[in-house]
């Protein structure tokens, strides 16, 4: 009788637990290149041991920005402090600003006024700010000046930007920089294909940008220190963008990846995504955005 009992309460709590997991919800699901469930523990401790981390974002997605803010935390506690930030979001001709920000010499209103700020600054890139500052990390602008990617996308020609300044130049990754004309940019039904009528100018344009900021990571990296580096999922997907000139310059760093994915069904990862990155974060389509 007590056997018949107890499996009763068993059949009863199986059924009850599989109703669960039909109906429960996620926010995220963690997977490794492999495309299998990880924990969050096991990625930071592998982060850990990484030189530089580049966390792939989808600039309006919220857990992409909120898995930035916990993945820093983590690494800063994990790493005995020692980590260096830096960001797409900022242009290497505002770094003596961001400096003064973060070291208190100028005020939140001052900095916000000059510092051309994506508009998404306040919900999405203030927290990693505010962390820098309280706990005087050093946060590099990496991103080449606007101005001058969109001079090269305008032309088309590498020779616009060597007609600029030499001040103009300390901005931007040494000059030439070893484009790769057959980049994955530029073929048929590509995002660049699609953005631009003329997709090869542009994809030199985005190769600017990954130049300098791999060359301003580079410049910026310390022994013992991880540098951990926020940018569109774009530039280091694949092991390729930023990381394909950061290792033309120290081919010696151990780098570790991660990147954003979004599914209708996020319970198992779609093979498009497998590889893509050391880890994915696997979001909801139907996530809400932050813009």
């Amino acid at each position: 009788m007590k056997n018949l009992i107890f499996s009763i309460i068993i059949f009863f709590f199986l059924i009850q637990t599989d109703a669960y997991s039909q109906n429960d919800k996620s926010a995220y699901i963690l997977y490794n290149a492999q495309g299998q469930k990880s924990s969050y523990q096991q990625m930071i401790d592998e982060l850990s041991k990484a030189d530089v981390v580049f966390i792939g974002e989808y600039h309006n997605n919220p857990i992409s920005h909120w898995m930035e803010y916990e993945i820093t935390q983590s690494l800063y506690n994990n790493k005995n402090k020692q980590i260096i930030l830096g960001a797409e979001m900022f242009e290497a001709d505002t770094q003596l600003m961001l400096d003064e920000y973060i070291s208190d010499k100028i005020s939140t209103k001052r900095f916000e006024a000059d510092m051309r700020l994506w508009p998404n600054y306040k919900t999405d890139y203030e927290p990693l700010i505010s962390f820098a500052k309280e706990n005087k990390i050093s946060f590099i602008a990496t991103n080449i000046p606007r101005r001058y990617a969109d001079m090269l996308h305008k032309s088309g020609d590498e020779n616009t930007l060597f007609s600029l300044s030499d001040e103009a130049k300390r901005y931007i990754a040494p000059l030439p920089i070893p484009f790769k004309a057959d980049s994955v940019m530029l073929s048929e039904g590509s995002i660049m294909s699609m953005m631009s009528s003329n997709p090869l100018a542009l994809a030199k344009a985005q190769a600017i940008k990954d130049a300098t900021m791999a060359h301003f990571i580079n410049k910026n990296i310390q022994n013992n220190k991880t540098f951990i580096h926020f940018n569109g999922s774009y530039h280091s997907d694949n092991k390729d963008g930023i990381i394909y000139f950061l290792q033309l310059l120290s081919p010696h760093l151990k780098i570790a990846t991660i990147s954003t994915a979004q599914q209708d069904d996020i319970s198992t990862l779609d093979e498009a995504y497998t590889g893509v990155a050391d880890y994915i974060i696997c979001v909801p389509t139907s996530m809400t955005k932050t813009y």
